[in-house]
C-alpha cells in the first residue's frame, strides 16, 4: 500500500463526499483496489460509505459489480438448456424476517423453476440465506462445481457468497466487517457465477429500486422484479415482499423496459396486522425446525402467506404465470402436495459431500 494510491484513492472519496459521480470504469477500478487490498482498511470503508451516502448511479454499481465478477468470482458451466433464476436479498434492512426468500426459491424449484441462488451468513439478522441452508442439512462450504451439479439434477443451488470457493479473493473479508447497507451489498448479490438472465431481488431501501433494477438490465438480466416491502404504521422496510404493507416493486422485461408498481396484500387476502409475525426464531435451531415445518406445509400462518406471495413473485419472472395470484396459486398447491418439502430433500442431497448426513440432519428438524 504505497502513500501515492492512498493519496489518490483520497481523491476518489472527495469526489463523492461533493456529491460527483464516478465513471463505470472509475468505479470498476475503485473496487478493484478494494477487492485487492491496495489500500488501507480506513480508505476502503471511507470509500463505501462515502459512496452510499452519496446515492450510487447505476453506472457505479455496474462498475462494482464487474469489478467483483471479472476479480473474484468463481466462473462457472451450465448446461445451455437451463436458463437459471436468482432470488436473493441485500440483507441490511431495517426489519428482520425468517428467511423468506430460501422458503420461497424452494417452492419455486419445486414448480420446474432452476433456481441458481447466491447469498451470505447472517450479519445483522439471525440466519442468513448460507446459515439457513446449513441448518438444513446442505454443504455450504462445497465447490462451485458441486453447486451447478445440485440445480442440473435438483433444479436448486446456492453458492455462498462468502466462501473463497465462490470469491476466493476478498467478499467474504470485506462483508464480514461492515455493518450498513451499501454498494457492495447491491454489486456483491448480483455476482453471481452462474450469471442468471432472471432475478427476484430484494433490496434493502425504496430509493435503490429503480437503480439496481437499471443495473440488473444493464449487466444482462431479461426478466426481473426488484423490490422493497413496507410495514403498515411503521418507517422499517423488508427485502422481501411484504404481506405487512405495500411492497414497491419494478418489473424488467425486454419488451417493455422497466415499469415500476406495487403489490397491496390485502386485495390478494394475504394480509396481515404484525409484522411481527415474520420475525425469525431467537436461534437457529429452533428457527430451522420451524422453516423445516413450513416446507412440510405444516405452518398455517404469515409465514407461509409470504412464503407463497414471494414464490409467486417467481413464478411471475420467470413467466411461469400469466399473473401473480396465479403463481401464488401455483406455489400453494406445490407446498399442499408437499412437493416443496420434496425439493428441499432433493438439495440437501444434491448439494452435499455427505448426503446421508445431510439428510439425517434435515430429517431430524421434522421429527
Amino acid at each position: 500500500m504505497s502513500q501515492t494510491s492512498n493519496r489518490e484513492f483520497g481523491a476518489i472519496i472527495t469526489r463523492l463526499i461533493q456529491k460527483e459521480n464516478l465513471t463505470r470504469n472509475e468505479a470498476k477500478k475503485s473496487f478493484a483496489s478494494v477487492l485487492n487490498n491496495d489500500i488501507t482498511d480506513m480508505q476502503q470503508g471511507a470509500f463505501l460509505a462515502a459512496l452510499t451516502a452519496k446515492g450510487e448511479t447505476k453506472k457505479e454499481v455496474a462498475g462494482s459489480w464487474e469489478a467483483i465478477y471479472d476479480l473474484d468470482t468463481t466462473k462457472v458451466n451450465l448446461k445451455s438448456e437451463i436458463k437459471t433464476v436468482d432470488n436473493s436479498g441485500t440483507g441490511m434492512d431495517t426489519f428482520k424476517t425468517f428467511n423468506i426468500s430460501t422458503a420461497a426459491s424452494i417452492i419455486a424449484a419445486a414448480g420446474g423453476i432452476p433456481m441458481a441462488r447466491h447469498g451470505a451468513r447472517a450479519i445483522t439478522s439471525v440466519c442468513g440465506t448460507v446459515d439457513m441452508a446449513e441448518a438444513l442439512g446442505v454443504d455450504v462450504e462445497c465447490t462451485a462445481d458441486l453447486v451447478v451439479k445440485s440445480i442440473e439434477t435438483a433444479g436448486l443451488g446456492l453458492f455462498n457468497g462468502m466462501s473463497p470457493h465462490i470469491h476466493p479473493m476478498a467478499l467474504g473479508r470485506i462483508l464480514s466487517q461492515i455493518y450498513f447497507g451499501s454498494t457492495l451489498n447491491i454489486a456483491a448479490s448480483l455476482a453471481n457465477p452462474a450469471l442468471p438472465s432472471i432475478g427476484v431481488r430484494g433490496v434493502y431501501s425504496k430509493k435503490v429500486i429503480l437503480p439496481v433494477a437499471n443495473v440488473m438490465e444493464e449487466i444482462g438480466y431479461k426478466s426481473a422484479i426488484v423490490l422493497h416491502g413496507s410495514i403498515d404504521e411503521s418507517n422499517k422496510g423488508m427485502d422481501e415482499a411484504s404481506v405487512c404493507g405495500i411492497t414497491h416493486c419494478a418489473r424488467i422485461s425486454e419488451k417493455d423496459g422497466i415499469n415500476e408498481f406495487t403489490i397491496d396484500p390485502k386485495k390478494l387476502g394475504l394480509s396481515v396486522k404484525n409484522g411481527k409475525d415474520l420475525s425469525p426464531e431467537k436461534d437457529i435451531e429452533t428457527e430451522s425446525k420451524r422453516f423445516a415445518a413450513l416446507l412440510n406445509n405444516r405452518e398455517n400462518s404469515a409465514r407461509k402467506d409470504a412464503a407463497l406471495l414471494n414464490a409467486g413473485l417467481i413464478f411471475l419472472a420467470a413467466d411461469r404465470a400469466t399473473n401473480l395470484e396465479d403463481g401464488i396459486e401455483q406455489a400453494a398447491k406445490l407446498l399442499e402436495k408437499g412437493t416443496a418439502f420434496q425439493t428441499l430433500e432433493k438439495w440437501v442431497e444434491a448439494q452435499n459431500t455427505d448426503p446421508e448426513m445431510g439428510l439425517k440432519k434435515l430429517h431430524s428438524l421434522v421429527q
